[in-house]
């Protein structure tokens, strides 16, 4: 299966000027919490619920003055929409990421490709695997953090 054949289509974009409070309203108007950020249609970061919470809200930044580009992930892997889906989830692994921006042949962003978008592709891949493959979440790492 390709991924255009997988991923969700026709992603919101954000620009890095975007003030965070706004973007932070068009996640919960449209119910996600990663949002590619691009320079006229060039991608240039990306911006999670994470990063808002985490880079921006957690060190006392104003979400209304904050602009996006203070705060994004500028670190982003893509895939090409005509790649085979089992390269996205050796990327996603790899890399340890749940979220992949899909780009076309001139690097435009024309969707978004995550775990639940794969689904028809676990039958003959283990869930469990993948699922902890690409979480960065990790129980010893978190619990000595949380005791130290």
């Amino acid at each position: 299966m390709l991924i255009k054949d997988a991923m969700t289509v026709s992603p919101i974009s954000c620009k890095p000027g975007d003030f965070l409070d706004s973007v932070a309203r068009t996640m919960s108007e449209h119910d996600c919490g990663f949002i590619p950020v691009c320079e006229s249609s060039k991608l240039v970061g990306v911006i999670t619920d994470r990063d808002i919470t985490c880079r921006a809200v957690a060190a006392g930044k104003n979400p209304a003055t904050t602009p996006i580009r203070d705060v994004m992930t500028k670190t982003v892997y893509t895939i090409r929409q005509n790649e085979d889906v089992q390269a996205a989830i050796e990327l996603m692994e790899a890399q340890q990421i749940r979220r992949l921006p899909v780009v076309d042949d001139d690097g435009k962003v024309v969707g978004i490709l995550a775990p639940s978008d794969l689904a028809p592709t676990f039958a003959s891949t283990n869930v469990a695997d993948f699922l902890l493959a690409v979480s960065y979440w990790n129980r010893k790492t978190a619990v000595s953090h949380i005791h130290a």
